[in-house]
């Protein structure tokens, strides 16, 4: 018998043990167990989502899968993909989420804004995915993979009723969610998880804590992050928490002379800086896992119970698929696995109040836009295609002369539209008509409009958008579809036709990109504006250097202090 085999074995007696015990309960016992059930039920905020779980179980080889499973709060997650085909025949991708969902929480925390709101404060009811992550599973050759996907990434099916930010998508449910990452990536997606608040603090309890350095003292005041420090610093599941959450983190340096943190730079990143922190934070959890030296079925089974209640897996993942994955990669280490951030181009539009997007008159605050082709690299990094093979399917993508295409001037530049046209006619594409429509606002994405779902159209769509750079993204929506074609091009403020293979440079179909990079620590920077105003800066880099104010690993043998001492949020 393995050594996993017995793990096996001495889990489902201790399991068995647990059940008996459940069953000796009264009634009063069993009430307290329905309202665990009904706990399930509930979604809250998550922070390293289904991520955590999922390489917790599968670094540490904790847990044995089934019993997880069999415990799990299932959702009914429609339009997941089978699986995969082709290139990616075999492979996985595990789309985790969370929820922002303040009013799910048992107990209420003004740091986080409050359900009901207050006199003075208002309601913080609504619901959004907070950190989304693509974990990539390849059992053939034993590799995982992480893509990260910026919560204000701003897309074309993010809602059923049209564009928004990514993160609103999960409003309308994890169904939803999928569509939009299907639809306008064309990332297939075999499954879902989600994670919660306390599901989170749990798993890092379940550790006995996790040990992280501070090298400056830091605070958030929307996460309640506090730390008054330069030290390993011991953590609870509550204090990891606020860690990981923080993405209005200000912090003390060397030449910061003021003890009110309302006057220590800031940190301007918001939701890139918090995802280099959660890469960081997950190297330090797998490495607290390797610590403990799981595989001892007890220790296991204090784990899985830990983060059972609240978990939410789709319907589809079965018990038995859970227990191969789990024994296929529980000897890979998550620190071999890239970890990558797709690259986003940071938007602000000046003609809205205080900066923020104005799209078709609505105001969506700060937003970010893909990045072509850097996006693309970053995709064949994570999930092991070629420029030529269609993601959705693992089958080559079609040849540009079977692909027809109509372009849409979506910004009133003069003769955008017949340029792009002639751009992409140049490529080999079967350009069959030209227009124009309404702008959206003052910048936009340039978006490639397919009408049907066929694996044909949309790898046509993906064939049209892989031809282009900048600021470009695919977006399904039969009434944008015009002239007959396949798939139509509405054109945005900044992108690029690709040269044919025999020719040194890009077509230029929009403004010019600004030069200036956004910056990356609490300075501003004065950025380069487009013609109409707004900006657009240059791609963010798929992973991120940890900046002099980052928590991180403890130095080994470094001494550990207490953690910090909870203080009032202002």
């Amino acid at each position: 018998m393995t050594a996993n085999e017995e793990g096996l074995a001495a889990l489902g007696a201790e399991i068995k043990r647990s059940s008996k015990n459940r069953n000796q309960r009264s009634r009063k016992g069993q009430r307290r167990s329905a309202g665990r059930s009904r706990r399930r039920r509930r979604t809250k905020r998550g922070v390293l989502i289904g991520l955590v779980i999922v390489v917790v179980l599968l670094a540490g080889g904790a847990g044995y899968a089934w019993h997880l499973a069999n415990s799990l709060h299932r959702v009914t997650v429609k339009g997941l993909s089978g699986t995969a085909t082709g290139a990616e025949t075999g492979t996985e991708n595990i789309l985790m989420v969370g929820s922002t969902s303040r009013c799910a929480l048992a107990q209420q925390n003004a740091a986080y804004g409050l359900c009901q709101g207050t006199a003075t404060s208002p309601p913080v009811n609504g619901v959004n995915g907070d950190v989304i992550m693509i974990l990539h599973v390849n059992p053939a050759t034993k590799k995982l993979a992480i893509l990260s996907i910026p919560r204000d990434l701003f897309i074309p099916n993010a809602r059923a009723g049209g564009a928004n930010k990514i993160d609103a998508g999960l409003l309308q449910g994890p169904t939803q969610l999928v569509a939009a990452i299907e639809e306008d990536f064309g990332i297939p997606i075999q499954h879902f998880v989600e994670l919660n608040f306390d599901q989170f603090a749990n798993v890092v309890n379940a550790l006995g804590g996790i040990n992280m350095a501070f090298p400056m003292t830091v605070y958030d005041r929307f996460s309640g992050l506090n730390v008054q420090a330069n030290a390993c610093v011991h953590l609870n599941g509550t204090q990891a928490l606020q860690v990981v959450r923080a993405r209005h983190l200000q912090y003390k340096s060397a030449t910061t002379t003021s003890s009110d943190p309302h006057y220590w730079p800031q940190e301007v990143q918001s939701d890139l800086a918090r995802i280099r922190r959660d890469h960081e934070f997950l190297r330090v959890l797998a490495a607290q896992v390797k610590q403990q030296g799981l595989g001892n079925p007890i220790t296991d089974f204090k784990l899985v119970q830990s983060v059972r209640s609240d978990l939410t897996f789709d319907q589809s993942w079965s018990v038995s698929d859970m227990a191969n994955l789990v024994l296929q990669f529980h000897s890979v280490s998550i620190n071999s696995a890239p970890q990558l951030t797709m690259p986003v181009k940071v938007v602000v539009d000046s003609a809205g109040p205080q900066g923020n997007y104005i799209y078709k008159g609505g105001n969506y605050g700060d937003v970010e836009f893909t990045s072509q082709a850097q996006d693309l690299t970053s995709i064949q990094t994570v999930f092991g295609i070629t420029t030529t093979t269609d993601l959705m399917t693992g089958q080559p993508l079609p040849a540009p002369s079977a692909v027809t295409v109509s372009v849409m001037n979506g910004t009133g530049v003069y003769n955008q539209a017949t340029n792009t046209a002639s751009a992409l006619s140049a490529l080999g594409f079967h350009t069959v008509g030209v227009g124009d429509v309404t702008p959206v606002g003052d910048v936009g994405e340039t978006v490639v409009y397919y009408g049907s779902r066929s694996p044909a159209v949309e790898a046509a769509a993906e064939a049209v958008a892989r031809s282009m750079s900048g600021s470009v993204i695919m977006g399904y929506d039969p009434s944008r579809v015009a002239d007959g074609a396949m798939v139509t091009v509405v054109t945005g403020s900044q992108f690029t036709v690709n040269p044919p293979a025999s020719s040194a440079t890009a077509t230029t179909a929009a403004a010019a990109t600004p030069t200036t990079s956004p910056p990356s620590s609490g300075t501003t920077a004065a950025p380069t504006t487009t013609p109409t105003g707004a900006v657009i800066y240059p791609s963010s880099p798929p992973t991120q250097k940890l900046q002099p104010w980052d928590p991180r690993a403890c130095a080994p043998h470094a001494p550990v202090a207490p953690g910090p001492v909870p203080t009032p949020v202002p």
